[in-house]
């Protein structure tokens, strides 16, 4: 059943958001859709109060626990880039605003990119190791806690293989791309 409150939590994220992001942009209610995109993180009380309530109710911590830890460092740790994400889209599309930025190219600033989204991803991953940790301190049964041990590990791999994007691109940053000549037209092969 938690897997359906994760599933349902990630579905409410997007929207929630995308009623705020309507409401702000095409509908030109400002303070309703500000009231909408502040109600974003709720989403993620809401699966925290199911996975305490189903763990106080005597669950055996399982899959679905370590998941929903995961789920929540990462939402929280990335969940503002993710409304900003959408909000340049919508203001764009909707608004008159700039184009959206993407992510850099090449070069230095590539590189501070890279290493801007592993230190979120070690930040959710701290947040989701101390979910795991205060879940079996919480509880204190260790046969009931036991597979929570092991997703501490998982996080902590997804972390090590996160930080070889931002190790490349500082040992080699990407060059710009060489802009193609055109077909000479008086060629013809």
């Amino acid at each position: 059943m938690l897997i359906a409150v994760i599933a349902g939590c990630e579905i409410g994220f997007w929207v929630v958001l995308a009623s705020g992001l309507a409401a702000r942009y095409p509908l030109r209610l400002r303070r309703t859709g500000a009231a909408l995109l502040l109600c974003v993180p709720l989403v993620d009380l809401v699966l925290l109060v199911a996975t305490a309530a189903d763990l106080r109710g005597g669950a055996t911590a399982g899959f679905a626990h370590g998941l929903a830890a995961a789920y929540l460092g990462y939402s929280v740790a990335f969940g503002h880039s993710m409304v900003r994400w959408a909000d340049e889209r919508f203001a764009h599309r909707f608004a008159g605003g700039p184009p959206p930025r993407g992510k850099p190219g090449h070069g230095a600033a590539r590189t501070r990119y890279e290493w801007r989204e592993f230190g979120k991803a070690a930040v959710a991953t701290a947040i989701g190791c101390a979910l795991l940790l205060a879940m079996i301190a919480w509880i204190g049964d260790a046969d009931r806690t036991e597979a929570l041990l092991g997703w501490t590990a998982r996080l902590g791999l997804v972390l090590a293989i996160w930080s070889l994007w931002p190790i490349t691109h500082t040992l080699w940053p990407a060059k710009p791309k060489k802009a193609r000549k055109p077909a000479d037209p008086a060629r013809q092969d």
